[in-house]
């Protein structure tokens, strides 16, 4: 009679703990709390990515605005690679304050997620204790195998031994839980206190970032104030850069021109006709470009464009504006110039205040490289990706190196930008 009390209060507690308190379930507790810390995280990396990218490229205009910080003759190209440089520090200050921010959500969470783990470990210590505390009630540990075959028949015998087995498995998962969510508390205090470390460097960091961005702006409009007074000399150069422009122009046409023509005779040979592979050939070199739009390479390998495609504004010069049919790209001195693509060269030239000039053939489309000291390739030759085919001008007079880069598609004049990879 008394196994049997007993047996009956062990199963009104067991029940009883099981139905009332909440289920505590660890993998669906990390899916809904931990699960926007890890897409935080993601965000974070994407956004750390892109400071780090931000400041070498800062670093590498910074070096550019060195060789011509005290070149009187280079004041336009220091002002405009100055300009770019204020462009990348507004960007990186601007990335910092996401970052900044992103972690003020994420110390909001893990707050959240502490007092959360914090409020189960209470309760899974409650719990805990409910359960020793009917375990002596019922001393079921020390009677088990009594209370099993004083059943008195076979499914009641059954009955109770799920009864001890569940009880035993529910106290081992209770005590695991406890020792999981107490390992998980510390985590996320540890993880809380690295984030407060690191929203603290990111705000000394921004801090500098915005007195050198001040210094800049303030530089920028001494020389800005400077180029003003120099009008004339500025409108000499002017003009003589679009008179160069417009021969490079001229002689890019040119070559485009005879190499249309001389690919409509090839396509018109009866052996041509007969073997039609170079017109296929030519069709599959000019999707494969068309394919890698947006993701070619830069022709260069370090350098910030400080000139854009189109008419637009000069820069100092009022009521002025400029056209340019590609890109400028300022580089280190000597830099070498790689091929973005796959292709054939089909022309070279030198052509004043533009220096040397290589066109390279991708099907109907044209890669045009200028202000070239050298070209170490020849009509003809067939170039392979990012192959070095050239060596940039370097102006003695500014002691500044600058890439001309255009893209043709057969006669028709296009924005390299929407052809290279971002930058």
């Amino acid at each position: 009679m008394c196994l049997r009390v007993s047996n009956l209060r062990y199963q009104t507690d067991i029940r009883g703990l099981i139905k009332s308190r909440k289920l505590f379930r660890p993998g669906l507790f990390l899916l809904l709390f931990l699960l926007p810390l890890c897409l935080h995280a993601q965000e974070r990396e994407k956004l750390e990515e892109k400071r780090k990218q931000l400041l070498r490229e800062i670093e590498m205009t910074s070096n550019l605005l060195n060789e011509t910080q005290q070149n009187r003759a280079a004041t336009l190209d220091h002002f405009l690679t100055l300009r770019k440089q204020i462009e990348k520090r507004q960007q990186l200050i601007t990335t910092l304050q996401t970052e900044v921010q992103l972690i003020d959500e994420g110390i909001i969470q893990a707050i959240e997620i502490s007092e959360a783990l914090r409020d189960d470990l209470d309760r899974l210590m409650e719990e805990y204790g409910m359960i020793a505390r009917a375990a002596i009630r019922t001393q079921i540990n020390k009677s088990a195998t009594l209370f099993v075959f004083s059943a008195p028949s076979i499914n009641e015998a059954f009955q109770r031994w799920q009864y001890i087995r569940q009880y035993d498995r529910y106290r081992k998962k209770q005590a695991r839980l406890i020792v999981e969510t107490q390992k998980m508390l510390d985590e996320r205090l540890y993880w809380l206190e690295e984030q407060k470390k690191d929203k603290e460097n990111l705000l000394e960091s921004e801090e500098m970032q915005a007195q050198l961005l001040a210094d800049e702006i303030r530089t920028y409009d001494v020389l800005l104030a400077d180029l003003k007074r120099d009008e004339k000399r500025l409108s000499g150069e002017l003009q003589e850069k679009q008179s160069a422009h417009q021969k490079l122009s001229a002689a890019i046409e040119r070559i485009i021109r005879e190499e249309m023509a001389r690919s409509r005779r090839e396509n018109r040979n009866p052996d041509a006709l007969n073997n039609p592979s170079s017109e296929k050939d030519e069709a599959i070199v000019s999707g494969a470009f068309e394919q890698n739009r947006g993701k070619l390479p830069w022709p260069v390998l370090n350098g910030v464009v400080t000139g854009y495609y189109g008419r637009q504004k000069h820069p100092t010069l009022e009521n002025v504006t400029v056209d340019n049919n590609g890109i400028d790209i300022r580089t280190d001195q000597g830099a070498n110039v790689r091929a973005v693509f796959e292709g054939e060269v089909v022309g070279t030239q030198y052509v004043p205040g533009y220096n040397y000039m290589l066109i390279v053939k991708h099907g109907n489309y044209y890669t045009v490289y200028s202000n070239l000291e050298e070209v170490i390739v020849q009509r003809g030759d067939i170039v392979k990706h990012k192959e070095i085919v050239g060596m940039v001008h370097t102006d003695l007079l500014t002691n500044t190196a600058s890439l001309h880069f255009e893209v043709w598609q057969e006669k028709q004049r296009m924005n390299p930008l929407n052809w290279v990879s971002g930058k």
